[in-house]
């Protein structure tokens, strides 16, 4: 499962707030939503993300395997 907990570690060390998401990266809030249950994300939505906070991947997102 990917899981976006860093993001808003990210997002907090950068004083971005959702707001700033969604106006500066078009983020909609359905979006911010999605990613706060860790739900799934296309590629392009995590470039915008990372492009809003100036950042790689690994700082937004982590692969944790499934527990079965």
């Amino acid at each position: 499962m990917i899981k976006y907990d860093k993001l808003w570690i990210t997002m907090d060390k950068k004083h971005i707030s959702t707001y700033d998401l969604r106006e500066k990266g078009g983020i909609d809030s359905k979006t911010v939503r999605r990613l706060r249950a860790n739900e799934n994300m296309e590629t392009k939505t995590l470039n915008k993300l990372c492009a809003v906070l100036n950042c790689k991947l690994e700082d937004i997102a982590e692969y944790e395997p499934d527990v079965k």
